[in-house]
Formats: structure tokens, C-alpha cells, sequence
């Protein structure tokens, strides 16, 4: 479903993406991770097409990213980092105006894709406030919200359980399990025990390239008895 080779992006004399290959397939949720700066969020972009790679190219469920980034979005949900919103709209507004982009034109089409969306998020709390005034748990819900809508095939999630409290951040973990054999999910994470929690496979990125990209269970048994945080460390020294 998204196959990446040789991805590369240069900001001045920094390479920030540098020869990233890999694949991801349906059924699968890739846990990526690596050290602030690593370039775990510019290649994400780039999948997705909101950002034009310097080299490589990137397909999803078979699309050219840089031949048709829309046909791209289109397969895609994605969930960049922060979760931008329009704040003065309310959490139904702004759902209901990301369904009208997406192409729900009527409004029968467009109230089923938000109801689906509000349920599968638990956002029914809140659905008439404005998003300016939620808690950044609450923020955070509507971006996966908005990631969900169009039921795509395909989930690019940054960070998706930031800034949630202990159980939202297990309903959001079995959300994203619950929805793993009918999609392809790559989510980038800090949090070790997500990665345990949900992750069939990790790719770790250090300065721009991948220096691992295994199960769970084959980079803990790089050193048997070594937590996962410290073989993460040890892999990613040359950026602490």
C-alpha cells in the first residue's frame, strides 16, 4: 500500500530526509520513530503529499505522490502534528466542512460521515462547542476526527495520542488496532509502550536514514534483557 524509495529533502545545507526507503503493507501498523529533528515528520509529509520530495519517489495504494499528490490525499488520512483546525468553527462545523472537501456533496452524505466520525472518537460531548475552546485532549480527537472521515485506506498519524489524558490514549490504541486489518496505518510516536501496545513493525530514523526497521520483538532481542527505551538510545546515540 505505500512504497517508499530513496526519499530525500535538503532545508539549506541541513538534509533532513536522506535515502529513506520502505514499505508498509495493508494490514499493517508501522510505528515510526526517532529523535526530535530525525526527519520522522518531513517524510511523512512527503508521503502524503503535502510536501514535494528532492529525490525518490513515494506511491500509495499504487499512486505516483508526485504525479498526483490529490489522488494521493484522496487514499489518505493524515494527522499532521498539532492537529490544525479552524478554531472558530465548532467540532460539527469544521467535520462537516472537511466531508464538503472531501466530496460528500449532499447533506445526507455529509451528516453520516460526521456522526460515523464524532462516534468513533468519542466526540458527541463536545460536538457544539467551538474547537477554540477544547481542552488540547479534545483538539486532538477532532484531528484524528478529520483523518477518519472519509474512511481511507490508508492512516498517516503524527503523534496521534499527544497530549491525551491515560484512558484516551487506550481508546484511541484500540481504535487504531480495531481498524488495522482493513487498513495500512504508519503512526510516529515518542511513547515506547505504544509502539509494544499496537505496533507490528518499527522503523527508527537517525539523521534522515533508517538504522532499524523490524518487529518489535526482533529489536529486543538485538540485546536480550535491555528495555525497549535503551536499544532505542543505543541506536540513535549520534543524535542525543
Amino acid at each position: 500500500m505505500i512504497e517508499v524509495k530513496g526519499l530525500v529533502k535538503t532545508y539549506g545545507a541541513k538534509r533532513a530526509v536522506d535515502g529513506v526507503s520502505f514499505t508498509v503493507q495493508r494490514g499493517e501498523i508501522l510505528g515510526f520513530l526517532g529523535p526530535n529533528g530525525a526527519g520522522k515528520s518531513t517524510t511523512m509529509k512527503m508521503i502524503t503529499g503535502f510536501i514535494s520530495p528532492d529525490g525518490g519517489t513515494a506511491t500509495v495504494d499504487g499512486i505516483d505522490v508526485t504525479r498526483d499528490p490529490v489522488g494521493v490525499k484522496s487514499r489518505v488520512g493524515y494527522l499532521p502534528e498539532s492537529s490544525p483546525a479552524y478554531p472558530e468553527m465548532t467540532v460539527e462545523e469544521f467535520l462537516g466542512f472537511i466531508a464538503e472537501v472531501r466530496g460528500f456533496r449532499t447533506r445526507d452524505a455529509r451528516r453520516a460521515q460526521v456522526e460515523r466520525a464524532i462516534t468513533l472518537t468519542h466526540l458527541a460531548p463536545v460536538r457544539k462547542q467551538s474547537i477554540e475552546t477544547l481542552s488540547k485532549g479534545f483538539k486532538q480527537r477532532v484531528g484524528f476526527a478529520q483523518a477518519l472521515l472519509h474512511d481511507p485506506p490508508v492512516l498517516i498519524l503524527d503523534e496521534p495520542t499527544d497530549g491525551l489524558d491515560p484512558n484516551q490514549k487506550i481508546e484511541v490504541r484500540s481504535l487504531i488496532k480495531s481498524m488495522a486489518a482493513a487498513k495500512t496505518i504508519v503512526l510516529s510516536t515518542h511513547i515506547l509502550e505504544e509502539v509494544e501496545a499496537i505496533c507490528t513493525r518499527v522503523i527508527i530514523i537517525s539523521r534522515g536514514q533508517v538504522v532499524a526497521d523490524e518487529t518489535p520483538e526482533q529489536l529486543r532481542a538485538r540485546r536480550p534483557g535491555a528495555r525497549l527505551d535503551e536499544i532505542f538510545r543505543s541506536l540513535t546515540a549520534s543524535d542525543v
